[in-house]
């Protein structure tokens, strides 16, 4: 038992609104948004659980119960939106491209960002899956920056170069031109 209005017994877990309100004070803001939108995501939030958190978040964390979405398919997605957001980037989620798919972020209307988990690059099919893919986007005029794990996670700075030069670069607006062939 902690230190909430919980009600918590010996062998059975706790809510899951209660173990978020949790996350948020012990662990911050990027831990809470992960676990939130990871809620969301798996419906695992009752429909009173925002209300209830909303009354009991502190203050400054309130915000990302609005900024949530339900269509992260993973945490990392979830803390690349969150800190892209703090730089002042918006972007699109869970967007279908005619020929390519799903793919996880989109900025402005050309520069996709993956945003790939562990599990992802452990076999050699899915990277050779994933190459296709952005080859394919290439093809349609998107320039995709793929990032693992490891440079989310432990290389921040590094992504957020990349994502910010590609950017200053208007690598996200869709150039209007036209190609002679012939």
């Amino acid at each position: 038992m902690h230190w909430d209005d919980g009600a918590a017994r010996l062998g059975q877990l706790p809510p899951v609104r209660n173990a978020l309100l949790q996350i948020a004070v012990c662990m911050g803001e990027e831990s809470f948004f992960v676990a939130l939108e990871s809620a969301l995501r798996h419906s695992s939030l009752p429909p009173d659980g925002l209300r209830w958190l909303g009354e009991r978040l502190p203050e400054e964390l309130l915000w990302l119960l609005a900024f949530a979405h339900s269509d992260a398919d993973s945490g990392l997605e979830s803390l690349v939106r969150l800190r892209l957001h703090h730089l002042g980037i918006s972007v699109q989620t869970q967007i279908s491209i005619e020929g390519v798919g799903e793919v996880d972020m989109v900025i402005g209307n050309r520069l996709i960002i993956e945003a790939d988990g562990r599990e992802n690059h452990e076999r050699e099919a899915k990277r050779h899956k994933d190459l296709v893919r952005d080859a394919k986007a290439a093809a349609l005029g998107y320039e995709t920056l793929r990032f693992d794990y490891a440079m989310i996670v432990h290389d921040w700075e590094i992504v957020k170069a990349a994502i910010i030069a590609k950017v200053t670069a208007s690598a996200h607006l869709r150039a209007s031109f036209q190609v002679a062939v012939g």
